[in-house]
């Protein structure tokens, strides 16, 4: 195997395509923004069409040869192929090229790398890099050779250097585990305190580039950063909304979502998405000025269900309407709720409007009532405020005098069971609660 070089920022691409596909020169272009986002200067690209996958180099020999040639001819550092390789196929394209070979999943993984800030986030990562190059130790670099064995009691041949460096890697996955399952520990706890608060919680959910961040910081005084690039933002950010007719709310703008992700980094960011799952409402943010946003909305609710939030509500964005030349609106379903609601973050165009969507949303979800409940209820009252839904409360001979506002989904678990409490709580919801002054 060949020594590979320190340096490398100076790519070559290789857009792999098979027959007839539509959408090949916009797959290319998001290719080459994946590249630009990570540093790299792009010299080339050739594509390469792909009917039946060749399973040493995954293009053609003689698109290989090609390949090989241009990178050449150009001095190219890194060829960068745009679809996931196996590791043998990895392997045998770089000792065909001479040049260091990353797929799809290795440059986002190297993008998530550069972005992430958080200490969650950094951890998410580099567990996610340490399962991707678990299986690419093989001849990877020359220095992999047997040791041999030597001193007394220690006969044999020794552990090969590849043994050690997965035992290593193996080791150091162990670590980050732990300590990730820590930290996520404690994101859960700040999770369920905003759920004990019962305010709404909204997800910002999207396509990578779809305008999140810039729809965050319009929303809310978030301060996020905002660019017009691939994965600007990964580490998730909380804040408040008080404008709205619902009453407060919170908001998270969390990682965008691209086609292919590598399915390390979404099992590693699992504890990041559960800002998602976790949520009482999605707002779903595409791109009105790009045509097509449908199939990467499909990309979007893809993810959506692998991490289990395929379910939950949605409110369609609209964002970038100044690009798109259309007017703010808001779209209804046929009962009168909010589906879609198109705007422009940038320019504040129809963001009155996804307040007011967001207020009738989030205050149709919430249960606002006075309650009674007689003193012998003492464990349902215990319940009610464990779970946060009293916000007042009075206490005479007669019993508790309760002021409820909580999200339904708080109160349903209360009161549907069969439990004496559930029962209670369904008969005084429907004899005796009023709605609040």
């Amino acid at each position: 195997m060949f020594d590979r070089q320190k340096k490398g920022d100076r790519a070559l691409l290789v857009l792999p395509h098979s027959r007839g596909e539509g959408d090949a020169v916009r797959r290319g272009e998001e290719f080459a923004e994946l590249v630009k986002s990570a540093g790299a200067e792009i010299l080339g690209a050739i594509p390469a069409r792909v009917e039946a996958p060749n399973p040493r180099f995954y293009i053609g020999t003689g698109k290989a040869d090609e390949v090989a040639e241009m990178a050449r001819a150009v001095e190219a550092d890194v060829v960068l192929v745009d679809h996931l390789l196996t590791p043998v196929q990895e392997r045998n394209l770089e000792k065909h090229l001479g040049v260091r070979v990353v797929d799809r999943a290795g440059l986002i993984l190297d993008i998530f790398a550069q972005r992430a800030r958080s200490h969650e986030g950094k951890l998410e990562v580099e567990l996610a890099q340490l399962k991707h190059i678990a299986t690419r130790l093989v001849r990877g670099w020359t220095h992999l050779d047997a040791q041999r064995g030597g001193a007394i009691g220690n006969r044999g041949p020794g552990e090969t250097q590849l043994e050690t460096d997965r035992r290593l890697l193996g080791e150091r996955v162990k670590q980050l585990t732990k300590r990730l399952e820590k930290v996520q520990t404690q994101r859960g706890q700040q999770r369920r305190a905003r759920l004990r608060n019962t305010v709404p919680r909204v997800a910002l959910v999207g396509y990578t580039n779809a305008g999140k961040s810039t729809l965050f910081n319009a929303l809310t005084t978030g301060g996020v950063y905002a660019a017009n690039q691939l994965f600007a933002t990964l580490d998730p950010t909380v804040r408040k909304i008080d404008d709205l007719s619902c009453g407060p709310a919170v908001i998270s703008d969390t990682v965008g979502f691209i086609r292919d992700l590598p399915h390390d980094l979404v099992a590693a960011f699992r504890g990041t998405l559960a800002e998602a799952r976790d949520a009482d409402l999605l707002l779903h943010v595409c791109d009105a000025a790009d045509e097509d946003r449908e199939r990467l909305r499909q990309v979007v609710d893809g993810v959506l269900e692998e991490i289990d939030a395929g379910d939950l509500p949605q409110l369609q964005v609209m964002n970038k309407i100044d690009l798109a030349g259309t007017e703010p609106r808001i779209v209804r379903d046929g009962e009168g709720r909010p589906t879609q609601v198109w705007l422009s973050a940038a320019t504040g165009a129809g963001l009155e409007l996804l307040r007011e969507a967001l207020g009738e949303l989030l205050g149709g979800e919430r249960l606002q009532s006075a309650l009674s409940l007689p003193l012998s209820a003492g464990r349902l009252h215990a319940r009610l405020k464990a779970a946060g839904a009293i916000v007042g409360e009075r206490v005479d001979e007669d019993g508790w005098h309760l002021d409820i506002d909580a999200p339904r989904s708080v109160i349903a678990p209360l009161s549907g069971g069969v439990d004496a409490d559930a029962v209670l709580l369904r008969d005084l919801l429907e004899r005796t609660a009023l709605p609040v002054e």
